[in-house]
């Protein structure tokens, strides 16, 4: 995945559409939050188990809101100047030594 190729793309369809004066920090995290609660709901009221056996249907639809969601957060890093790669691997190291055995 190249996200800096990915979050050209994204641009584009934002310019081409007017988006970025709806594309603050602010409205990006309200947007992403959304996007999980509907990811969520996917999953209300299933066991364990079923949770781990979607229908072909329902893994779609699952795969389409974590889309969602990669690309608020992708928006987010890009209107606040995060490296979403270096955050990324930062955290991995961080839960490396905080959850090291």
């Amino acid at each position: 995945m190249n996200i800096e190729q990915i979050t050209q793309r994204l641009h584009a369809i934002r310019d081409q559409n007017d988006w970025q004066r709806f594309h603050s920090p602010k409205n990006l995290a309200m947007a992403a939050s959304v996007e999980m609660a509907e990811l969520v709901e996917i999953f209300q009221w299933q066991t364990e188990d079923e949770s781990r056996q979607l229908s072909a249907d329902k893994l779609e639809h699952a795969g389409q809101e974590v889309g969602d969601i990669l690309m608020y957060l992708l928006l987010m890093c890009s209107e606040l100047g995060i490296d979403m790669e270096q955050a990324l691997q930062a955290k991995l190291a961080d839960n490396e030594r905080r959850f090291a055995q």
